[in-house]
């Protein structure tokens, strides 16, 4: 009977070395990674875990409503309805839903009125008591999909006659003294001024509003900040920058604070939900300064008065998106620079990373450019893959993909 025993036991070992060899057999000639027409490496080993998003755009129209603004809820729906099914079938898991491209809403809000990207004008809301935000949230979670909404602070106007289009109790209109005109000519855009803390307070209660009223995934900010740094705020600095001693420094403080205080607004509500920002993908260069990155660009930090990376060591932030819109090799911004200097920041962090993709320059037809096809997008997914921190991408966006067979076959090929 030993013997019995004993035979089992070995025919059993020679059974599991008989599975286990070839399975280590492929791993070691690498079939667990293959490399793309770039020559970059492919890593699918963690894809699972990864963050696979899309921004749905909705200033202008860009990416819903599709067929333009409309009241009708019946239209509306079906568009949200068919988008989930585009972004699911194309194996994404999250969508950054834009519901404050200027200073409106996507949603019935107490403080900004109805975006006109959505019904017209902001003084008609959709029929039937329509919600878009509440419908699109229902709609993603039967398919385990989240929903971040995506606001945009500070941004009034698109255009220098937007003033006109507001509603007669936007904040805008209610508060002049709170709005900041910017650029020139046909270019001059309206923003709400960072330094004034009720500016601050009221971007903060529209947070507010939606995390306490609806079951949300988490909060998106991106890029948009201060404009540029010829901002007219002279006097406003002067009634509340005393104790700082340049404009920029100041300026940099108001962002830095938004961003902790709605932090604190989300994860008061549930530290489950997720707030993370997709900003310019250029903190500072290196010789602007020698923690900045080996770039010749335009600097967050100095132009548009974003610490990015300071938000990151101050753990302001559940995850940091850089959008890096530049290919591999680029002289003035190259992708894989700027994807390790960042790859380095959240390093020894709470932070993660994800990456901005950009989708929309995929596809060109020039077989001259970097962005010919979709070689550059592949190899851009793929080398975040074996980058250290990097946990996964979003695209931008939603209407550029669903336009382009060639993407939306890419996309379920890197998402399967």
């Amino acid at each position: 009977m030993v013997k019995n025993v004993a035979v089992k036991f070995f025919t059993m070992f020679l059974v599991l070395l008989m599975l286990t060899v070839p399975v280590y057999a492929f791993r070691s000639l690498g079939y667990d990674g293959t490399q793309n027409a770039l020559g970059v490496e492919e890593d699918v080993s963690n894809q699972k875990r990864e963050l696979r998003a899309i921004w749905v755009a909705t200033v202008y129209g860009l990416d819903y409503p599709l067929a333009g603004a409309t009241t009708e809820s019946g239209v509306l729906k079906k568009e949200i309805v068919e988008m989930l099914d585009n972004i699911q079938g194309m194996g994404f898991n999250t969508v950054f839903f834009q519901v404050r491209p200027a200073a409106d809403a996507l949603y019935p809000s107490k403080i900004f009125p109805w975006s006109k990207y959505l019904t017209g004008n902001q003084m008609t809301s959709p029929d039937k008591n329509f919600d878009p935000l509440e419908f699109i949230i229902a709609e993603a979670h039967k398919r385990n999909i989240e929903i971040h909404p995506w606001i945009n602070p500070y941004r009034i106007t698109m255009k220098s006659s937007g003033l006109d289009e507001l509603a007669y109790d936007h904040p805008a209109i209610l508060h002049p003294e709170w709005v900041v005109a910017s650029g020139s000519g046909d270019k001059i855009r309206h923003y709400f001024n960072p330094g004034i803390p009720e500016v601050e307070q009221m971007i903060l209660d529209g947070v507010s509003e939606i995390v306490e009223n609806y079951d949300i995934d988490g909060i998106h900010l991106d890029d948009y900040f201060y404009p540029g740094k010829v901002f007219n705020d002279a006097d406003t600095y002067a009634q509340y920058g005393g104790e700082y001693d340049n404009i920029g420094d100041w300026r940099r403080s108001n962002i830095d604070n938004l961003i902790k205080k709605m932090y604190n607004v989300v994860k008061e509500k549930d530290e489950n939900l997720q707030f993370g920002v997709s900003p310019f993908a250029i903190w500072a260069n290196s010789s602007s300064n020698p923690l900045g990155s080996d770039t010749k660009g335009k600097e967050s930090y100095y132009n548009m008065y974003a610490d990015t990376r300071g938000w990151v060591k101050a753990g302001y932030l559940d995850y940091i998106m850089p959008q890096i819109y530049w290919n591999i090799g680029y002289e003035v911004a190259d992708y894989e620079k700027i994807l390790n200097w960042w790859s380095d920041v959240v390093a020894d962090t709470d932070v993660d990373l994800y990456i901005g993709q950009a989708a929309y320059r995929a596809g060109n037809t020039d077989p001259n450019s970097p962005w010919y096809g979709v070689d550059q997008l592949r190899a851009q997914v793929n080398l975040n893959r074996v980058t250290d921190n990097v946990g996964g991408y979003a695209m931008f966006r939603y209407g550029t993909l669903v336009r382009k067979p060639e993407l939306v076959g890419f996309m379920q090929e890197i998402n399967r």
